[in-house]
């Protein structure tokens, strides 16, 4: 029984085709080329909590422009240590950037379709859950996503009903908020909630099987 067989229902114009979940290699990032650069203002620091980014400035003094879409893009980098400075960069940028985070939306739109078409799980959840950032990260973000749903969304309808059940209560992925199934559902609810009175409609054009999570 298949997972492709069991999603099928849930599939924007028919039946996912062979290979829809299967990972699709991703090639070198500029976020990487960078780094290699040594452009970034930051280093890897070691501390008890692990592998962690040293700024050399203080992050709201950061050029968003230019700064904010390279983090972004390494989001599908999965090989230490880019994947580590990626991620906790667009955490760290995304919880210091207030009002510059809107105007540079349009620029991280590509780099999240890329990580999402990565098809990779942990690609996946980490850029579900840094959407989910972005939404609460400053006003008005959530209803701009809005017009970019039809870029973002399909790889959330391939993936939507794709949850690990081990039958002996919740599994180590739900601890780890892991299972992309319940992390698109996540996703989904917090795009209604902060996308405005057209978030529902568009989201429900994509991925038919959402229901409301405000109007029930």
């Amino acid at each position: 029984f298949s997972v492709e067989r069991l999603l099928k229902s849930s599939s924007v114009g028919g039946p996912p085709v062979a290979g829809a979940f299967r990972e699709r290699p991703s090639k070198p990032t500029t976020f990487r080329k960078f780094y290699e650069r040594r452009e970034f203002p930051m280093a890897l620091s070691h501390d008890t909590k692990g592998h962690r980014i040293a700024w050399k400035v203080e992050i709201d003094k950061l050029d968003y422009h230019h700064f904010l879409p390279l983090f972004f893009d390494g989001l599908c980098e999965t090989i230490h240590p880019y994947k580590v400075l990626a991620r906790q960069g667009v955490h760290d940028m995304l919880e210091h950037g207030g009002p510059k985070i809107l105007p540079v939306l349009p620029q991280l739109i590509i780099p999240i379709k890329n990580a999402l078409n990565t098809r990779n799980r942990e690609v996946i959840c980490t850029t579900l859950k840094v959407l989910q950032n972005l939404v609460m990260s400053a006003d008005m973000v959530g209803e701009a996503l809005v017009p970019y749903y039809r870029q973002i969304l399909p790889i959330f309808n391939i993936f939507k009903n794709m949850n690990i059940n081990t039958g002996d209560g919740i599994d180590y992925s739900q601890r780890k908020r892991e299972n992309i199934g319940d992390l698109i559902q996540e996703t989904l609810e917090m795009f209604e909630r902060y996308g405005g009175e057209d978030a529902f409609i568009n989201i429900k054009y994509m991925v038919p099987t959402y229901e409301s999570c405000m109007l029930n």
